[in-house]
């Protein structure tokens, strides 16, 4: 893994990106938030960013921030941004203060269901799968209104935005169409349910341009701070 210089040098370049996507677009650079990425890396990329002034970080892994996160700064909030497996719903509940994948109205329902039975509260994300992507997880665009519909109910689980992974391609376009279909999707339910979805995160290290130009408000980055990802923790 790099070394904190290093990192902070990363961190400096990405945010000085992160600005002047938001000056081409008329936007301020205090409305979208860099999310480091720490999968695969040792606990002490999390320190990294902690010592670096940002309030959380990511990982994609349960059994990764189980690990992980006693080691860390206690101040420091986790973010789930892979997959969630429903019989992995107690241990993501409690290893995380946020998540971004809740893809299922199923899910959705348990998450909620075990929230209120641990007397805990999550902030939670739809994840939509808004570039029609085979390989790649969240619910079909369609299926968006359902899923947010099984956790309005749940007072333990807090609904604040929809997340999105553009496809892998040479193609521009097809990012800026992916972050495009998030940002309707989310208007749309936002008038449809009557609530508010401030939050948007979509954009990695090779499209947060396109992100930033259709509202994210978070941008998702690992190897381009962190380094080369190591072997996985099992």
């Amino acid at each position: 893994m790099v070394t904190y210089d290093q990192f902070t040098g990363h961190c400096q370049a990405v945010l000085e990106r992160m600005a002047q996507a938001c000056q081409a677009c008329g936007r301020s650079p205090s409305s979208v938030r860099l999310l480091p990425v720490t999968k695969t890396h040792p606990f002490e990329a999390a320190e990294y960013a902690h010592r670096f002034g940002l309030s959380a970080v990511a990982e994609n892994r349960v059994q990764e921030a189980l690990l992980k996160r006693p080691l860390t700064p206690a101040g420091l909030r986790w973010e789930l941004i892979g997959h969630l497996q429903s019989n992995k719903a107690k241990q993501a509940l409690q290893a995380f203060d946020v998540l971004q994948s809740v893809d299922s109205a199923e899910l959705a329902a348990r998450l909620g269901r075990i929230a209120t039975e641990l007397g805990l509260t999550r902030e939670v994300y739809v994840q939509v799968n808004s570039g029609d992507d085979p390989a790649k997880f969240g619910c079909d665009l369609a299926q968006a209104p359902a899923v947010l519909e099984a956790l309005l109910p749940h007072q333990s689980l807090k609904v604040i935005g929809l997340m999105a992974i553009a496809p892998l391609s040479d193609d521009p376009a097809v990012a800026r169409r992916t972050f495009a279909e998030l940002r309707r999707c989310r208007d749309d339910l936002e008038t449809r349910f009557g609530v508010k979805l401030p939050e948007l995160s979509m954009g990695m290290s090779g499209d947060l341009e396109s992100a930033i130009a259709e509202g994210s408000t978070l941008v998702r980055l690992g190897t381009a701070l962190f380094g080369e990802r190591l072997q996985s923790t099992p």
